[in-house]
C-alpha cells in the first residue's frame, strides 16, 4: 500500500492507494482511503499520518509527500506554517527504507499525467505537442510553479522557487501596483499579488476606502469575499481587483512558458483556480499569458492552457512518484 500526502499551508490532504491492474492489463493507482486536515490544528506530518493510519491499518510500503516549500536533502521547511519535515525521520516512523518527499507542484506535475480528459477544462486550445515541455502554475496558499521536461521517454516534474521571484509589472497601472507594494515590502515577489493574500493586496491598490469584514482581522482570509463580490459584480472594486488579479496570473503562466520553451501546454492548478473558473475562462488570463515580445520559432499562441479541475491532482503525483520510485 502506498501512502501518500498533499501538504500545504491551509490544508493537508492524506491518501492510501493500491496498484491494481487496469483493463488494458497495466497496473494502475486506485485510492482506497482519503483523509483531509486542517494543517493548522496539528503539530506536524507524524500527528496526522498517525491518525490517518491509526484508522486504516494496512501495512504501508512506500510513501511520498508533496509540500509546499523547497525541498532541500529531503528536508523541508514548510512555507507558510512552521513544520519541519525529515524524510529519513519519516521513513523511521514509518519503518519504511526511504520517504520521498517532493516540492507540491512537482507532485502536482506528476499527477498531470494521470488526468482523465474530464479532469482539465481546457480554456485555450492551441496545439501541443506531445513529447515536449509542459509547465505548471498553482496560485493558493502561496504560489507554485514546476516544469515537466521531456526526458526523451517520459515527464520528469522539476520544482521551483518561483513564487519568490520578482514582480515583473509589464504595464503602466502593474508599475503603479508595484510602487504600492515597495513601500510596505522590502522585496515585491509575485506571491505578493499571486496568492490568497494577494487579492487584499491589489484591492488596497486600487481602492484603500473601500474595506470589508476580515481586512483588518489576522485570523480571517478576505479572498473568499473579495473573490464572489467581484464574480458577482456587487462590488465594482472587488470585479477589477480579479480582473487586474487574473491579467497578472496570465503575465505570469505566460512568463513560465516562454522560460521552459512549453509547447506542451500550461496547466493552471490549485484552489484559487477553480474558485474564480469562469474569470479565468473569459479570455483575460489566455490573453495576458500571450501578450510577450515575439520569439523565433516559439509561439504562445500554439500553446494550450488547461485548468485542473482534479483537486486531487497532487495526492496522486505524489502517489504516482512513490510508486514509480521517482
Amino acid at each position: 500500500m502506498i501512502l501518500a500526502g498533499d501538504i500545504g499551508g491551509t490544508k493537508s490532504n492524506l491518501g492510501l492507494f493500491e496498484v491494481r491492474e487496469s483493463a488494458e492489463g497495466k497496473g494502475a493507482l486506485v485510492r482506497v482511503a482519503h483523509k483531509r486536515y486542517l494543517s493548522c490544528e496539528h503539530d506536524g506530518l507524524q500527528d496526522i499520518v498517525r491518525d490517518f493510519l491509526s484508522a486504516i491499518g494496512g501495512k504501508v510500503t512506500a510513501a511520498c509527500f508533496g509540500i509546499a516549500g523547497p525541498v532541500l536533502d529531503n528536508r523541508i521547511e514548510a512555507t507558510n506554517m512552521l513544520w519541519v519535515i525529515d524524510g529519513a525521520v519519516m521513513a523511521r516512523f514509518l519503518a519504511l527504507d526511504s520517504v520521498r518527499l517532493l516540492n507540491d507542484l512537482q507532485a502536482t506535475a506528476y499527477g498531470i499525467g494521470l488526468l482523465a480528459p474530464n479532469d482539465l477544462d481546457t480554456i485555450s486550445p492551441g496545439m501541443a505537442a506531445s513529447a515536449a515541455t509542459r509547465v505548471v502554475i498553482a496560485a493558493g496558499t502561496g504560489l507554485g510553479e514546476a516544469i515537466l521536461f521531456w526526458d526523451g521517454k517520459r515527464h520528469v516534474a522539476m520544482p521551483t522557487e518561483a513564487g519568490h521571484s520578482d514582480f515583473a509589472p509589464n504595464t503602466e497601472q502593474h508599475a503603479e501596483l508595484w510602487k504600492f507594494l515597495k513601500a510596505r515590502h522590502e522585496f515585491v515577489f509575485v506571491e505578493l499579488v499571486l496568492s490568497g493574500q494577494g487579492f487584499q493586496n491589489v484591492h488596497e491598490f486600487l481602492d484603500p476606502s473601500v474595506r470589508h469584514p476580515g481586512f483588518d482581522d489576522p485570523a480571517t482570509d478576505p479572498a473568499p469575499e473579495i473573490t464572489r463580490r467581484g464574480l458577482s459584480g456587487e462590488c465594482p472594486v472587488c470585479a477589477a481587483t480579479l480582473n487586474l488579479w487574473v491579467e497578472i496570473y496570465g503575465s505570469e503562466a505566460g512568463n513560465l512558458a516562454l522560460r521552459a520553451v512549453a509547447r506542451g501546454g500550461i496547466y493552471v492548478a490549485g484552489g484559487i483556480a477553480l474558485k474564480i473558473l469562469p474569470k479565468l475562462k473569459d479570455g483575460r488570463f489566455a490573453a495576458a499569458a500571450r501578450r510577450k515580445a515575439k520569439t523565433g520559432g516559439f509561439a504562445l499562441d500554439a500553446v494550450p492552457i488547461h485548468v485542473v479541475l482534479d483537486e486531487e491532482c497532487p495526492l496522486k503525483g505524489a502517489a504516482y512518484a512513490a510508486w514509480q520510485g521517482l
